[in-house]
Formats: C-alpha cells, sequence, structure tokens
C-alpha cells in the first residue's frame, strides 16, 4: 500500500459486485485514494488504516442466504462514515434493524429516482429527479430506527437511506455506473461533504512519492526490467528512470511476434531519448524453432514464456549487482488476489517474468501495484512518454503467435504483420483509434478463392478484430463505418500479397473472448 503520502483513504469492502472495480476508479477519478478490500476485513485493519470513509459494494447475494457475505457488524459503531450501495444498503438493514424482502418484485436497469432530501448525499440534483440504474432482487420494507427515507424509486419505496448523526447512508442503485446520470456528484458528495476530504490525488502526487520510496528501497543496487514497448513496461522503465538513473538496466526481447517495427521504435525511443541502459536481445531464430509445427494455443504461450525466462535470465546474469526484477504489477491484479469470489489470482507469465525473482534470488519491485491502467497511462503522460505510445492498445504477451490460428511461419507473421499494420493505420487516420479500445487482425486457418486481375486466386483469409470496453471484462464490437471497412479491406487485399479476402468480426464478449486464441 501507498503509505506515508497519502493521508486520507476511502476503504471499499468487496462483496462481490461486477462494479466493485469501478467504485474504486470512479472515487480515484475524484481525487480521493480508494482501496479495495476483503468484506471480512478485520476492524483492527480498518482502525490501523483509518479511512476517511467506507463504501460496502453490491454483491450477487441475498443477506439472508446461510453462507452470504457479511461484515463485521463493528464498522457501523466506528466513526467513520458508511456508503452502502446496492448489497451495501441491504447489509447496513440487515445489522442494524430494519427489514429486506427476497419477494418483492425485481428490478433491472434506468429508473427515476425521485429525492426527497439534496441537503447532503443528492446535493445539487436539480428539479430532486434523476435517472439511476438498477440491479438487484431483494429490497428494503424496513428503515433501521433512527433512519429516514431520502429518495425513492416508483418500484422502490425504500430507495435511499441515512443516519445524519452516525453519518450512515444507503442507495439501491449503483451511482458508479454510467447511467447513473449524476452518480459522479452522489459520489462527490459523500466524499466531500460526508467524509470531508480534501482531495489531491493524481498522477503527479503519485510519480512524486514512488521516485522517493524507489530510491530508498533500491539503495545502490542495481534493477533489471523486461521492456517490451507496451504501456506497463515503458511506463515502469521512466519511472524507474527517473528514480535511480543507470542503476536501471532494461532488457528487450525480439521475439519474431512483435508487431511491424515494434522492436525497432522501441530502441530508437528508449536508447536516443530517455537514455536507458537498453539490451536489446534478438532472438527470433530461437522461438520461431521452439513454435515450429506448434498449433495448440496453450502450448504456444507455454513455449514463448519459458523460452522467454531462458532468455531474460541469460542476459540479467551478464549485470553485476543486481538486486532487484520491476515488474508492471496492476491493481486489477492484486485485487483478484483479495476478491472473496475466487482463488488467489496467477500472474499470467508472459506479462510478468515468472520463477525468476526466486531462481536468481531477486526481490520484486512493483510500483503500479495501486494504479488502474488509466491511471497508468496519464503517469506515462507526465513523465513525458509519446502519445504513441501511452495511448496504444493492449497486446498479447504471446504477440501475434495467437493471432495466428494453427501453426507459425514467417510468411504467415510478414502477412499479419502487414496486414494489422493497414488496419490500424486507417483507423488512426479516420480518427477512430481512441474511441476503440483494441484493434488488431487474425489469420485465418483457411483460404478462399478469388478473382485478381484475369487470374484465379487460392489465398489466405485476414479478420479484422475491433472492439470498445472499459477495463476487458466485458466488451462490445466497434462500430465502424462501412465506407472506413471497405477502404480497409481493399487496402489489404490489394497490398499484402498472399491475402484475397477481409471479414470483420462482430461478436461481444461474452459470449466470446476478445483475442481468438
Amino acid at each position: 500500500m501507498i503509505k506515508d503520502c497519502i493521508m486520507e483513504k476511502i476503504l471499499i469492502l468487496d462483496f462481490g459486485s461486477q462494479y466493485t472495480q469501478l467504485i474504486a476508479r470512479r472515487v480515484r477519478e475524484l481525487g480521493v485514494y480508494s482501496e479495495l478490500v476483503p468484506f471480512d476485513i478485520s476492524i483492527e485493519k480498518i482502525k490501523a488504516i483509518n479511512p476517511k470513509g467506507i463504501i460496502l459494494s453490491g454483491g450477487p447475494s441475498s443477506v439472508y442466504e446461510k453462507d452470504s457475505p457479511q461484515p463485521d457488524r463493528q464498522i457501523f459503531e466506528l466513526n467513520i462514515p458508511v456508503l452502502g450501495i446496492c448489497y451495501g444498503l441491504q447489509i447496513i438493514a440487515h445489522h442494524l434493524g430494519g427489514k429486506v424482502d427476497t419477494q418483492l418484485r425485481k428490478e433491472y436497469g434506468a429508473a427515476e429516482l425521485i429525492v426527497n432530501d439534496s441537503s447532503d448525499l443528492f446535493n445539487g440534483i436539480e428539479n430532486g429527479k434523476t435517472k439511476v440504474w438498477m440491479s438487484h432482487g431483494d429490497a428494503l420494507t424496513k428503515i433501521p430506527d433512527s433512519f429516514e427515507i431520502i429518495a425513492r424509486s416508483e418500484n422502490a419505496p425504500i430507495c435511499s437511506i441515512r443516519n445524519v448523526q452516525k453519518k450512515i447512508y444507503g442507495v439501491q442503485f449503483h451511482p458508479e455506473v454510467v447511467h447513473t446520470t449524476e452518480g459522479t456528484k452522489i459520489i462527490s458528495n459523500f466524499l466531500y461533504k460526508i467524509c470531508g476530504c480534501g482531495g489531491g490525488w493524481n498522477a503527479g502526487y503519485f510519480i512524486d512519492h514512488k521516485i522517493n520510496e524507489i530510491k530508498e528501497i533500491v539503495g545502490d543496487q542495481n534493477v533489471i526490467c523486461a521492456l517490451s514497448g507496451g504501456v506497463d513496461s515503458s511506463v515502469l522503465a521512466v519511472l524507474l528512470h527517473k528514480a535511480i538513473g543507470d542503476q536501471l538496466f532494461c532488457i528487450h526481447v525480439n521475439n519474431g511476434l512483435m508487431r511491424k517495427n515494434e522492436s525497432e521504435k522501441v530502441v530508437e525511443l528508449y536508447r536516443n531519448k530517455f537514455h536507458l541502459n537498453l539490451d536489446y536481445v534478438n532472438a527470433s531464430d530461437l522461438f520461431l524453432k521452439k513454435l515450429y509445427g506448434i498449433s495448440d494455443p496453450e502450448r504456444k504461450r507455454k513455449i514463448i514464456g519459458e523460452t522467454f525466462i531462458e532468455v531474460f535470465e541469460k542476459e540479467a546474469k551478464k549485470i553485476g549487482k543486481v538486486g532487484f526484477l520491476a515488474q508492471g504489477t496492476l491493481y486489477p491484479d492484486v485485487i483478484e488476489s483479495v476478491s472473496f469470489k475466487g482463488p488467489s489470482h496467477i500472474i499470467k507469465t508472459h506479462h510478468n517474468v515468472g520463477g525468476l525473482p526466486e531462481k536468481m534470488n531477486l526481490k520484486l519491485i512493483e510500483p503500479f501495484r495501486e494504479l488502474f491502467k488509466d491511471e497508468v497511462r496519464e503517469t506515462g503522460k507526465m513523465l513525458g512518454i509519446p502519445e504513441e505510445f501511452i495511448e496504444r492498445h493492449p497486446f498479447p504477451g504471446p504477440g501475434l503467435a495467437v493471432r495466428i490460428i494453427g501453426e507459425l511461419t514467417e510468411d504467415k507473421l510478414n502477412l499479419l504483420r502487414e496486414a494489422e499494420d493497414i488496419f490500424i493505420d486507417e483507423i488512426r487516420k479516420n480518427g477512430l483509434y481512441k474511441n476503440i479500445w483494441q484493434a488488431f487482425a487474425v489469420l485465418l486457418p483457411v483460404q478462399s478463392v478469388g478473382v485478381m486481375g484475369d487470374q484465379r486466386t487460392y489465398e489466405n483469409v485476414i479478420a479484422l478484430r475491433a472492439v470498445t470496453s472499459i477495463d476487458g471484462m466485458t466488451a462490445d464490437w466497434a462500430v465502424i463505418p462501412h465506407e472506413i471497412l471497405a477502404g480497409i479491406s481493399n487496402r489489404i487485399v490489394n497490398e499484402v500479397r498472399g491475402i484475397n479476402r477481409v471479414v470483420y468480426d462482430i461478436s461481444s464478449k461474452p459470449p466470446s473472448t476478445i483475442e481468438w486464441e
């Protein structure tokens, strides 16, 4: 946890809502540091953290179920403001003498909220009405003593309650989702009017603190970092260099599975502009040799991960006095490990150099454990990293290996690189790149008949994939105008010899995944 410099913090108790991470992001966007913790966190730990406020997330359970997640009742006696959201509201009622009914009509989707009192939580909501997003099966039928109803909807007579003296508030809807029109205002009112937060959490605050922290932790030892050129590793490397200078040694491994001119761009930027110690290793032949004849995507991933560790370890041993391995672990990875719903999250080895810290007797340094992806991007902007690197779409650790269905060959990789480069170039030219969460091409294991000039062809098929999303957990296919898709298709077929057909993937996640393998 970030400790010393963050004097105020909001704790979010996780009861399993699909929106829990979104609550944390909304709080941070409003300038207050938030931290997700398990629903059953001990009172002693809460007292030690001394948060400015506590938010109880939603969740899929019913408060009356035998194994439903329940917090320690003492959280309501700490004199710390509490906001319960959906299931969190029902927890408040259940523990403080109210009643929750499982037989009432369920409510999902948009609803009109009618505000009875706009003096604190709903301050600034004009005309006392606003659109909110409901997602609940149970509902309150009786509020606890000393509480009052401060909002209702047509289907929920008790839609929000409060106890002003104890500063305990609850809402039946989800203020964190974009479908709740005044959701940001409601959360802001809780943070600033009820909890008395001062704000100030931002990327600049984070950078200043982390630089000092890294210097203190590292001392006079060296740090190694796998620099792929993606957003996380790029920002990580520049931040570390700003903190410890030439004590940082970056290793860029070209595995032959990169995007067009990827390695060249990485070397040019980080050696020449940021003056990093950057070791470039061209291991393309080794990776392709080990992947020869392999079609199964999981075997591809395993081979790539193991080979990367082999190459990285060999290069790292050339550097003396190494005490730390830097990794770009993000807060969502950490959140998964504390979620009450499932087992500890195993971070994929193609994202982080799994196994090396123990093998080489290194300590881990993970400056981004407290950050979401958008916060990492903002940090990168403040560090002066070019937008091309900061705003780029996610790229899988195994690279193009999982975008070629079936066996890999150098010819297939070259076809895919050229096709994807055209795709990205066209969506950039047409101003669509920033509105798309991820866009890429997939080389399919089929060939189709075509006619080019006066000749019959039998060549490859490329599938284009573009999705909109917030965090990749769910995604919808991006609506690209037909004329732009037509232009992309024409360029690929005309400029990439070996491709005679282009298709566009219009599948959402779920039921499909974003990547094909």
